[in-house]
């Protein structure tokens, strides 16, 4: 079982071609799991998000069970309160910035009144830097600016933990580096327990304290980056920690 305010799984699964048989555990802070495309990266979120049920499994943040199927303990995924930021980042494109913020803190808290709502939304823009963009839509956004929208908007259901994937893959060089320091410096303050799904060599290095190597379904590998460094235990990862080197 997980420490004390962190996020731990237990699942298996059969998600297409992929048989997931995985334990992770953040304990606590931020837990990349990284993996080549087809190792169930996504499908591992999914579980533990709720999209997917496993067949088996456990699923914990701190002292409040989400899933425990042995017990028959299925919370639905809206009560859950886990922050998901997807690939594609899964913007309304007819909501304003604003908007889409307040459509996830409306969801997640129903019963807040109009003025509070205006002041938490506003609150969360100014902290991922965005306070000026509010009334643009996502189309007049760069991609930085995207993915600054979708991580407010998984803040603002006040998560249990994050659960992030493959958050840089679709940004240039540049909007990399600006949203990686961005997510660097949010992770650290914020402390919640976070899973960050990538295949990128320097967002295993620089965005978490331990790294979970997921290969065909199953961890492979699990440790700081330096150890997976010292003792690479397959050639996926030898392949990955030299590419960091490049």
């Amino acid at each position: 079982m997980s420490d004390a305010g962190s996020l731990y799984a237990r699942v298996t699964a059969r998600v297409g071609r992929v048989a997931l048989d995985v334990e992770l555990d953040t304990a606590p802070g931020t837990l990349v799991v990284v993996g080549p495309n087809g190792a169930g990266k996504t499908s591992l979120l999914r579980l533990v998000l709720g999209v997917l049920r496993p067949d088996a499994g456990r699923v914990a943040v701190g002292a409040a069970v989400l899933l425990d199927r042995a017990a028959g303990i299925d919370v639905p995924l809206e009560h859950r309160r886990l922050g998901y930021v997807p690939q594609d980042y899964a913007l309304f494109p007819h909501l304003s910035v604003r908007q889409n913020v307040a459509f996830a803190l409306g969801s997640a808290a129903p019963r807040l009144d109009r003025a509070r709502r205006q002041e938490r939304v506003a609150a969360i823009l100014r902290d991922v830097g965005l306070e000026d963009q509010g009334e643009r839509r996502p189309d007049r956004l760069s991609g930085g600016e995207r993915q600054r929208v979708a991580l407010g908007r998984a803040l603002a259901v006040r998560p249990r933990a994050l659960l992030l994937d493959e958050p840089l893959a679709a940004l240039d060089v540049h909007a990399r580096g600006e949203v990686r320091g961005l997510l660097v410096d949010h992770l650290a303050r914020l402390a919640l327990p976070t899973v960050v799904v990538t295949h990128d060599a320097e967002d295993a290095r620089l965005l978490g304290h331990r790294v979970a190597v997921l290969e065909a379904g199953k961890i492979t590998q699990a440790g700081t980056w330096e150890e997976l460094v010292a003792r690479p235990a397959s050639r996926f990862v030898e392949a990955l920690v030299a590419s960091a080197r490049a």
